[in-house]
Formats: structure tokens, C-alpha cells, sequence
């Protein structure tokens, strides 16, 4: 399918406790490839397969959570159109100026009423996965350190207002609804999972009474053999895991949900089905929520509804 508005998510900013733990957490047990320091003290992670500079900035904080998520657009045209229909649609925006982030272009930031700040970019320094243009291998040798998984893919966060998110991202942004978790009443959505493309979700929301929350960033695994070799090397180094290795029924994704040494939540994730647009919306009824995020137990686990950061 065409890809001509949002491309793809493009990057997180992620709040850590102690920063020297945390960057030997991200480079050496989960493998991502640091790419450079900036005198905010914030450091540059991408993974293995990714192209561009960065895809994960981690600052020291006294708590732990996501500052902004960002996603990445065609052209500095689509840009220069998102903001306009942003602010056209009753958000503030705010223009971050090109190498405010390290070669990272210019950023237009606004805030959902779920509380999170989302940026949209066009421009970030290509430099490349190791691997050549001509004549490819199928990986480079960074595939084998750490759990290295193959790139950034979506977010789960928690707050207020979901249905209000629903409708931005839907007539603004251009994301579709690809599957929701009804609320207790069937009259609302507990939990909704939005896609701009052909994956089964970009970022998903649910509904929580505390605004700007994180539940989850996650990356991509190649396989469902390399999310058991992530719970491998999880457990080696004794990282704390909330859920997995399992199934969900909602994506149809295999998963591992764990921590870093902040208590930021992580995924590990591979599969999902492929959806189109004019595809229809399918439904989980609240009731049922627990075969939807773990398939084969059928269990609600409740740190997956309580515990965010």
C-alpha cells in the first residue's frame, strides 16, 4: 500500500533512574547499538537493522517514564500539512528546532488529552544497519550481541480520554483502528490499537486515570525462536519479566514483557496479523480481555492493567 502521511514510529525519549545501569542495560542485554551522547546528557540508541541515526534516547530523571514518542512523515511538505491540520483541529503545536536532537530535523510536538507529547519528523541522518547496499547480507554481526532486536515497533501507553486520541489519529493523522478492547459496558473502548500502514499496530492506548503514562515501548524480533532467545538472555541476567513467553489473542503477536533497571516496561515482540484499511475493526469484549492478551492461559494479569511509569 502507498505510504504518503506517517511512515512509521521513529523514535522515544525514555526517562531512566541511573544512567550508566541503563546503558549497559540497552547496549549489552538487549542489544541495541549506541550512536551518540549530546551535551543534554541524553544517549542515542538504535537497533540493529534500523537505518536511521536513533530510534531510543534515554535522560537520567529522578522517575522513570516516556517523555515523547515521535513518528516519522514522508517530506517536509506532509510536515508542514500535519501541523497545520493539527492546529486546524483545535491543538497547540510547537516547532523543536532541527539538531535539537542529534541528527534529527526538525520536530512538531503537540500533546494528546491522554497527556503523552507526540512528535512528528521528516528528517533524521541516515546511517545505515553495517550491512551494504549492493549485494546484501542477511545480517551484520551486531545481530548476535544481546537480544538485538531488528527495530522499534509501537508503543502502548496509558491515560485519560482515549476516545478523543481515537479521533486524532484517525481524522488528522491518518492511523486506522485495527482492533479494540470494549469497556465493562460495551459502550466505550477500554484499549484500542492503531495502525498507519500494514502492521498490525504503530501505538495503542488505554484507558487510565493518570495522564502521560508509558506501559510499553516495543521492538521487533525476527522470529518466534529469537523471542525465546530474548527470554534466554532475560534470564541470564536475571532481568525481572512480567509476561511471556506467550501469545496474544489481540494482534495475534508473541510476546516477553519485562523491565529495565528503571522499571520501564519493555516487549519483545514477533508476528501480528496484517491488516488493511478498509479491513474491519475487530472487537474484544472486556470479558474476554484475558484470552486477548494471553492467549494460551486466558489470564488477565493484573500488572498488565496497573503497573505503568
Amino acid at each position: 500500500m502507498a505510504m504518503t502521511g506517517v511512515l512509521r514510529p521513529g523514535h522515544a525519549q525514555v526517562r531512566v533512574l541511573d544512567l550508566n545501569e541503563a546503558v549497559r542495560f540497552y547496549r549489552d542485554v538487549l542489544g541495541l547499538v549506541e550512536t551518540g551522547r549530546d551535551a543534554q546528557g541524553r544517549v542515542y540508541f538504535k537497533c540493529w537493522d534500523e537505518r536511521d541515526h536513533n530510534s531510543y534516547v534515554i535522560r537520567e530523571s529522578d522517575r522513570a517514564g516516556l517523555d515523547f514518542f515521535g513518528f516519522r512523515v514522508l517530506d517536509k511538505a506532509t510536515l508542514d500539512k500535519f501541523e497545520t491540520d493539527l492546529q486546524a483541529y483545535g491543538l497547540a503545536t510547537e516547532r523543536i528546532p532541527a539538531g535539537e536532537m542529534l541528527a534529527t530535523g526538525e520536530r512538531v510536538r503537540f500533546t494528546l488529552p491522554s497527556g503523552h507529547v507526540m512528535e512528528l519528523y521528516a528528517e533524521k541522518d541516515k546511517v545505515g544497519n553495517g550491512i551494504p547496499l549492493i549485494n546484501p547480507a542477511p545480517w551484520s554481526k551486531a545481530r548476535d550481541h544481546g537480544i538485538a532486536p531488528i527495530r522499534l515497533d509501537h508503543a502502548l501507553l496509558y491515560g485519560p480520554k482515549v476516545a478523543e486520541v481515537q479521533k486524532i489519529f484517525t481524522e488528522v493523522l491518518g492511523f486506522y483502528l485495527v482492533e479494540r478492547v470494549l469497556t465493562p459496558d460495551g459502550q466505550g473502548n477500554a484499549a484500542i490499537w492503531l495502525s498507519c500502514g500494514q502492521k498490525v499496530h504503530d501505538i495503542a492506548f488505554a484507558e487510565y486515570p493518570e495522564p502521560g503514562k508509558l506501559h510499553h515501548c516495543s521492538f521487533l524480533m525476527e522470529s518466534w525462536d529469537q523471542v525465546l532467545r530474548a527470554g534466554d538472555i532475560m534470564s541470564m541476567n536475571t532481568v525481572p519479566v512480567d509476561i511471556g513467553p506467550t501469545r496474544h489473542g489481540v494482534t495475534r503477536g508473541c510476546t516477553i514483557y519485562a523491565w529495565d533497571p528503571s522499571g520501564n516496561r519493555f516487549e519483545t515482540f514477533f508476528g501480528g496479523h496484517l491488516p488493511y484499511p478498509d479491513y474491519e475493526t475487530m472487537t474484544w469484549t472486556f470479558d474476554n480481555f484475558g484470552q486477548g492478551l494471553d492467549y494460551p492461559q486466558r489470564k488477565l494479569h493484573e500488572t498488565f492493567l496497573t503497573v505503568v511509569s
